[in-house]
């Protein structure tokens, strides 16, 4: 007998629990596409027991298996974007809440501080512009002296100076995703995982909700209907978005590749993060030093701009390039002790300008489509869409109630 789809179990489940309790003619009240940790933190705000549901589409087998898992799990502070942008705004609320999250609930992480450092006047420039930027937004920072970041960190380079962000740490994100899965279904959510989507139809403009119709891990074809559709399908976005807006309104996917590598030295060691001075027209922060809970040193990830977002081999010539960069701030490294780690692909809406404020920034895009009631699209989720996650996940819900 052959085994019905995750999606047909889930509505199965569904119009019985609700056969009696709900108005609607829709099989969900909400559908949510894409199981990152964005996707994962929009389904917990609006899943509840009060007579919704909701019900995460996930097309691989297990949550956050593409950008949310092949990151640097960096907590970021917000420093680099824009006063009234969506990054700052989102990322300096999701901080808050990440860290507040993760001491309740017994997720690791840990506050572990980030020098910004510079080699050159030029360099030290951009420093004191973040330091500016980031005082005008309330985001704690300070230089660090010379002899204060001797004693600290001596084995890292900042001949033209370092600023300090103060809330910036690292957390464990797998352990996140597990329990915003976990929390989820705990309030009534469903997740669908092999289950991709292949087409959509609003149902009379999307007045009356949204029909999707995916196909499941043996190639059979289901669909359901809800009358909120959540697009947050990372590098899959801009397919979901074509699939419903009309032509004038498609959009085009870029993707920046970066690589990761190793470090299998026990000399030299930090216990800061350490990032190069932001300069214009890097797609990226540069290749900066990060740890993981255990303490161990990771450098990455570089930009390299790829037209397959599946493409995640990693490539000798990216150490090679990387090295340099590396070295100019850590420099008793041991270059023989670097090594090609994992690369993961960040969903871009172009290739020219600046990945922090300036020309060609790009923010989040994260609105209702207009023409298309209950659509809410999320475009360009990139970093710091990990810190971000659950303060996204609040607006969603907001636009989708107020």
């Amino acid at each position: 007998m052959t085994r019905p789809s995750l999606l047909r179990r889930a509505l199965r489940c569904q119009r019985r629990f609700f056969s009696v309790t709900r108005a609607s003619s829709a099989d969900f009240t909400h559908a949510v596409i894409g199981a990152g940790v964005v996707g994962l933190a929009i389904a917990r705000e609006l899943a509840s027991r009060d007579g919704t549901s909701t019900i995460l589409l996930e097309r691989h087998g297990a949550p956050g298996t593409e950008t949310s898992s092949r990151n640097s799990e960096v907590i970021h502070a917000g420093l680099y974007y824009g006063k009234d942008s969506l990054k700052t705004k989102l990322c300096i609320k999701g901080r808050e809440m990440m860290y507040d999250l993760c001491a309740k609930h017994g997720i690791p992480h840990r506050n572990t501080k980030k020098w910004i450092v510079a080699q050159n006047e030029e360099q030290w420039e951009a420093c004191l512009k973040v330091n500016e930027h980031a005082k005008s937004i309330g985001v704690p920072t300070r230089i660090v002296g010379r002899e204060e970041a001797k004693r600290r960190e001596p084995e890292v380079r900042a001949d033209g100076g370092i600023v300090e962000s103060e809330t910036t740490g690292i957390v464990d994100s797998h352990s996140l995703m597990t329990y915003l899965q976990g929390d989820f279904e705990d309030r009534g959510g469903d997740v669908a995982f092999q289950t991709a989507v292949t087409r959509i139809e609003p149902i009379n403009g999307g007045k009356e909700g949204y029909r999707i119709f995916a196909t499941s891990e043996d190639g059979s074809e289901d669909s359901i209907t809800a009358e909120t559709l959540i697009n947050s399908a990372g590098n899959f976005a801009c397919y979901i978005n074509n699939m419903i807006l009309p032509p004038e309104r498609h959009r085009t996917p870029y993707y920046a590749k970066g690589t990761y590598f190793s470090y299998s030295a026990s000399h030299p060691k930090t216990s800061t993060l350490i990032y190069p001075a932001p300069m214009p027209g890097h797609g990226g922060l540069g290749t900066h030093l990060t740890l993981d809970l255990a303490g161990r040193i990771r450098f990455g990830p570089d930009v390299e701009w790829v037209d397959d977002p599946n493409d995640l081999k990693p490539s000798p010539a990216r150490l090679q390039q990387a090295l340099p960069e590396i070295q100019a701030y850590l420099p008793n490294v041991n270059p023989e002790a670097i090594d090609l780690d994992y690369c993961g692909i960040r969903p871009k809406l172009s290739r020219a300008g600046s990945a922090t404020t300036g020309k060609g920034f790009q923010d989040f895009i994260i609105q209702e489509e207009e023409g298309f009631p209950g659509f809410i699209n999320l475009l360009g989720i990139e970093s710091p869409g990990l810190t971000s996650s659950l303060a996204i996940g609040e607006m969603v819900k907001n636009l989708i109630h107020r």
